[in-house]
């Protein structure tokens, strides 16, 4: 059994982090893995994306259109940017934070507020303000690990197992030492959400 995991966000939102601690977990827990960042436009605060497959023998990185199990979306233009790489029993696990494009902060055009509403009509959309939860914890950038441990449940959830202990060791690897115990906030919060 093979799971397909898309990544979204936007430049600064710590996608290649996320990116690395689900590879190294689910390395960890015995699977094979593949896994690409697309990161260039972060460096104007643009768009960033990415995949990661896991099961028992993957050939490439790359989750085909209409193919993914999950969605990380730092941001939820980003979810209604990407829906369209999910299976139709799909889910999106959802940062609620806004980011406002340049033409809808010139009042040129709207938020797509009602585009991203109706992705419940076809997706299960797990969704938690991860940027007020992190800062509330202590630090807006360990938002996306709040959305990692959303992720750990959910694999739990349709039996795919990577123990908890690879998702902690996995942080400890990639997060600077004065760090992990906020981190580890971080994942307990996404992971009990």
């Amino acid at each position: 059994m093979n799971k397909n995991i898309l990544l979204s966000g936007m430049g600064g939102q710590g996608l290649v982090l996320m990116t690395d601690i689900i590879c190294e977990a689910a390395l960890k827990a015995g699977y094979e893995v593949k896994s690409n960042d697309v990161v260039g436009l972060s460096q104007r605060g643009g768009m960033v994306w990415g995949n990661v497959r896991i099961g028992d023998k993957v050939y490439s990185p790359n989750i085909r259109e209409g193919q993914g199990d999950y969605l990380l979306a730092m941001e939820p233009l980003e979810a209604l940017r990407w829906h369209h790489m999910l299976k139709e029993q799909g889910k999106i696990l959802l940062n609620e934070k806004h980011i406002n494009p340049v033409l809808v902060q010139q009042e040129v055009e709207d938020y797509p507020s009602e585009a991203i509403e109706a992705l419940n009509e076809e997706y299960q959309i797990l969704s938690i303000n991860a940027a007020k939860e992190a800062v509330r914890i202590g630090n807006e950038k360990i938002a996306n690990v709040i959305l990692i441990g959303m992720l750990a449940k959910a694999l739990l959830s349709d039996e795919f197992k990577i123990d908890e202990e690879y998702w902690r060791e996995s942080i400890k690897d990639f997060v600077p030492e004065k760090a992990i115990q906020l981190n580890y906030k971080a994942f307990n919060l996404g992971f009990s959400n």
